[in-house]
């Protein structure tokens, strides 16, 4: 199978140019039915051998969600193989993916993501950078993975926008709220240039090494933040995503115009936050109707 698997995670990449994360996360789920099915040819594969592979998962305490994207992954791999007549069956066509409930993700109040934004020793260049990173973040809604991979010809911080590649290489414009802009504008000044140290990078984010910032070097950051102001929820970068979301929605914005600033491909992605509408209605009906 690992013969196919190189092949398929090309295509991924090559063809359907997904990103090098989602062709990863690709070969992970395939690398556990492959370990489950112990080397058994592909060819000799059938639905039998899948259902009894996403049971062991199960049973192995795998939460619906998570043998969902198996499922797709698994799902993905045999009509590519059936595409390219490389089987002559699909053994995944007929399974059926697990019932999943959409719920909400947790997200933070307003007052929680202040006290977050204000984390940050400003006095540092260290404290600057990450305050300049939580802002935009919040400021945008973008995905921590487009966050550090921010370059600085990616943004016009006079205009107020900034341009950004999501999944699937999709550019979309995202406009920046003027915390955001004047938080950039003072790193880029006064602490960029300590992480450079006369060295040159395109990278907006910096490490102390002047390389450019992980996405598990800002989640490290941002844990030490969260246990600094004492939050107690579970924090991680896409928590301010969904806060960004969440806000935007409470104080008025259309599902179509977030859809566009988080970079969904589908409204039904952000589906998810309708709740959020249904109680607004639900207040401007009592409040406005004259037989609430």
């Amino acid at each position: 199978m690992n013969a196919l698997l190189k092949v398929f995670s090309d295509y991924l990449a090559i063809e359907k140019r997904l990103s090098l994360n989602t062709v990863s996360a690709y070969c992970r789920d395939m690398a556990h039915f492959e370990k489950i099915l112990k080397g058994q040819a592909v060819e000799t594969i059938c639905g039998s051998d899948l259902r009894s592979a996403l049971l062991q998962m199960k049973q192995g305490g795998l939460s619906s969600s998570s043998l969902a994207r198996r499922l797709s992954s698994v799902k993905a791999f045999f009509k590519f193989l059936k595409s390219e007549n490389l089987i002559s069956k699909d053994p995944a066509e007929i399974l059926e993916s697990p019932h999943l409930t959409k719920k909400l993700p947790d997200t933070l109040s307003t007052e929680e993501v202040d006290a977050l934004l204000g984390a940050p020793e400003i006095k540092t260049s260290a404290g600057l950078r990450d305050q300049a990173m939580l802002e935009l973040l919040y400021g945008t809604g973008l995905r921590v993975s487009e966050l550090v991979c921010l370059k600085l010809s990616d943004l016009d911080l006079q205009v107020g926008y900034l341009r950004t590649m999501g999944k699937g290489s999709k550019e979309r414009v995202t406009p920046i709220g003027e915390p955001a802009i004047e938080a950039v504008k003072t790193y880029c000044i006064s602490a960029r240039p300590d992480f450079l140290k006369g060295r040159s990078s395109s990278y907006l984010f910096l490490t102390r090494r002047g390389t450019r910032m992980t996405r598990q070097g800002f989640w490290k950051l941002l844990k030490s933040y969260v246990r600094k102001v004492n939050i107690r929820k579970t924090v991680s970068p896409h928590t301010l995503r969904h806060a960004f979301a969440t806000h935007l929605l409470e104080n008025g914005a259309d599902l179509r115009s977030v859809q566009m600033m988080l970079g969904h491909s589908d409204i039904s992605t952000t589906q998810i936050y309708t709740h959020i509408l249904d109680e607004r209605m639900r207040k401007i009906h009592s409040e406005f109707h004259p037989r609430p």
